[in-house]
């Protein structure tokens, strides 16, 4: 007796899954904002050291993915929309496709913009 089946990924479902996924990073992000600006009360000092630790190469690189993650969650879920009042339901797939040439395409964009002001493209 099979309990377990084995599930075919679809577009649909892997659309699905990274939208979930990117909205549950953002909420992160959100939190993590909201710490950061909380060390606003404890002063001037405190608030200087953690931007100084968020400024690391690193966490630009992880802004560059976050500018990502925004973008992916914006145009899916723009497709959603679309596909929820009704309009191109038929070309689901479609859609789909756009959605994510537009995001790949803005998310180059935005991002190349994002490594040439941090100059990490080899300031040496």
């Amino acid at each position: 007796m099979r309990v377990f089946k084995r599930y075919r990924i679809h577009m649909g479902t892997f659309a699905w899954i990274l939208h979930r996924l990117s909205g549950l990073g953002l909420i992160f992000y959100l939190l993590l904002h909201i710490w950061v600006i909380g060390h606003l009360s404890g002063g001037e000092k405190s608030f200087d050291g953690i931007m100084e630790f968020f400024g690391s190469s690193l966490f630009q690189f992880l802004e560059v993915g976050l500018v990502g993650v925004i973008l992916y969650h914006l145009f899916n879920g723009l497709r959603i929309v679309l596909i929820d009042a009704g309009i191109l339901v038929e070309k689901q797939k479609m859609l789909y496709v756009l959605a994510v040439i537009i995001w790949l395409a803005t998310w180059f964009s935005f991002g190349a913009v994002m490594v040439m002001r941090y100059g990490m493209l080899g300031s040496a």
